[in-house]
């Protein structure tokens, strides 16, 4: 596979922004990869029991170098992949992602365009409330209690400043109805072709 094929798409953005439901879409749409952090972890987790919100954070990490031990085997091959996660920038915790998945973009000579999903952090805390309770919600990923807004926005703040190199666009999804996810998909279309 030549080297127009050495791109990476990576989703990433404030708690609840639809970052998920984009990556699928997206995959789906351009026929690549995507791996998801949260239903990573899912899988992970599935055999092993999560006593507290520690052990979920410790679970969390692990799932970050899981899922960059699985891009760098895709990157081996120069096969584009969508990754989805809300990545941290360096500085807000042990382990700067940001700064990791970089270092992998640049050992294999890849091109990044990165889709930052943010909105009004009031709206984005409603819905990640709701999130929390459903059924759908892994276990692996539940946060265990009510988080409330002041911590919640604070969450979404720690994510500014994510910056790999490469394009970056930013979609407001506070209300997903005025979002044109076709123009993002297009655009995501002509990144990699």
């Amino acid at each position: 596979m030549d080297g127009e094929q050495k791109k990476l798409i990576i989703i990433d953005g404030y708690l609840a922004s639809g970052k998920s439901t984009f990556a699928l879409r997206l995959s789906k749409s351009l026929n690549i990869p995507y791996l998801v952090k949260d239903t990573f972890k899912d899988a992970l987790c599935q055999s092993v029991p999560i006593a507290s919100r520690a052990e979920s954070s410790m679970y969390s990490s692990v799932t970050f170098d899981a899922i960059l031990y699985v891009v760098e085997r895709l990157f081996e091959t120069a096969n584009p992949v969508i990754i989805e996660g809300n990545f941290v920038p360096c500085g807000v915790k042990a382990i700067d992602e940001a700064g990791k998945i970089k270092q992998l973009i640049d050992k294999y000579g890849y091109s990044s365009l990165t889709f930052i999903l943010k909105g009004d952090t009031r709206i984005l805390h409603e819905r990640f409330l709701k999130r929390e309770i459903s059924i759908e919600r892994g276990r692996a990923n539940k946060i265990g209690f009510d988080v409330p807004y002041k911590l919640f926005d604070q969450w979404c703040r720690n994510l500014d400043g994510f910056d790999v190199g490469g394009k970056i666009i930013t979609v407001d999804t506070s209300d997903f109805g005025s979002v044109d996810f076709e123009e993002y998909i297009c655009l995501a279309k002509r990144f990699l072709y």
